[in-house]
């Protein structure tokens, strides 16, 4: 990544930088720790979904580990009133943005198609079609510019997302209209098993260009740098700049999701690679070295993990499956007779097996 913004290596050292550096002047010791603390919860949280799916009470489960400083470092540079659209896995962004932490589980749980209210948390729940939330982040921030409103749109997406046909839709929209949007692209090598140099002949981060979006590159296992970048991004689309990409290079650790197998089209010296590029162990070694690491912040940041971790567990097992007509709930803002007559139906059809 030699064009990358990097302002904290792998080996904790933090470079100065003339250009990036006031953005985040205001970390001070307090604010590393609460970053380091996130990032620990959030990969406590990834390692227990994990495991409730790997017991058989969650259906399936999107790991993000690896990506923690990723999802920090941009769900942190955000207002309330932004309004991200993400897809599946960030579930660290929903954590920054106040998500209940056992709402993170209930899709895959299997018992509702929506976990939790957007608008409460200014963030849509989770989207699956690969690549629409960008549109949706798009349409967003267009009624954000008709309002006269200061806020932004923030659309999360990944490497495999950029070859759909929704996302150059969303540029086009985004870079004519000059919509308040952020596009942030979490470049974790694969999508599932396709590697993102079978995906693109260029960097990910030269194609916006064509559409008339300026991007950036950042290490995404950079906590500091991609809150930089982030803030950077939305203040210029606050100010009229219009829209924004950025490319979080980052690894995914693990798998797809727990119904993949990476071992079978991936390299282990290249996991053993990226494993020497922790997003956490590099600001641990800062704060290490700051001295601001001690017992007592350990201790915390421990029990704060292990604490979040009972309450998904606990939350997750006693989730009660629905009452079978509860599906057609939720699905229109207002009533819709087709949707009426498909519940009479299938009530009609449970009926059938009543004793």
């Amino acid at each position: 990544m030699p064009d990358a913004v990097q302002l904290l290596d792998e080996h904790g050292t933090r470079h100065p930088s003339a250009e990036w550096d006031h953005w985040i002047a205001d970390l001070d010791d307090a604010a590393l720790a609460a970053l380091y603390e996130d990032m620990v919860v959030v990969r406590r949280i990834d390692t227990e979904a994990t495991a409730l799916q790997r017991q058989g009470e969650l259906a399936l489960w999107p790991p993000l580990l690896g990506q923690e400083a990723s999802q920090i470092g941009s769900g942190r540079a955000l207002r309330t009133d932004d309004f991200v659209f993400s897809s599946y896995r960030e579930n660290g962004v929903a954590y920054c943005r106040g998500v209940d932490i056992v709402d993170l589980v209930r899709v895959w749980r299997g018992i509702t198609a929506s976990a939790w209210n957007p608008y409460d948390v200014g963030m849509a729940t989770p989207q699956v079609i690969i690549g629409a939330q960008t549109l949706h982040a798009t349409g967003y921030a267009l009624a954000i510019q008709s309002d006269g409103d200061d806020a932004v749109a923030v659309a999360y997406l990944g490497d495999g997302a950029m070859s759909e046909g929704d996302v150059s839709e969303a540029f086009v929209f985004a870079s004519t209209f000059q919509a308040p949007v952020v596009f942030f692209c979490q470049n974790n090598q694969y999508a599932i098993s396709e590697p993102v140099r079978v995906q693109t002949r260029v960097p990910l981060v030269d194609r916006p260009g064509g559409f008339g979006i300026p991007a950036v590159q950042v290490d995404g296992n950079d906590v500091l740098a991609v809150m930089a970048v982030t803030r950077h991004a939305l203040d210029r689309a606050r100010n009229g700049g219009g829209p924004m990409f950025i490319e979080a290079v980052t690894y995914r650790m693990g798998p797809h999701t727990t119904a993949d197998d990476p071992t079978r089209y991936r390299d282990p010296g290249e996991l053993e690679v990226w494993a020497q590029r922790d997003p956490i162990a590099r600001l641990r070694l800062l704060l290490e070295q700051s001295g601001a690491l001690g017992p007592e912040l350990e201790a915390r940041v421990a029990e704060t993990a292990d604490r979040v971790a009972r309450e998904l567990r606990a939350g997750a097992v006693a989730i009660t499956d629905p009452p079978p007509l509860e599906v057609f709930s939720h699905v229109y803002a207002e009533p819709h007779p087709g949707l009426d007559r498909q519940r009479d139906d299938y009530a009609r059809y449970l009926e059938g097996f009543a004793l």
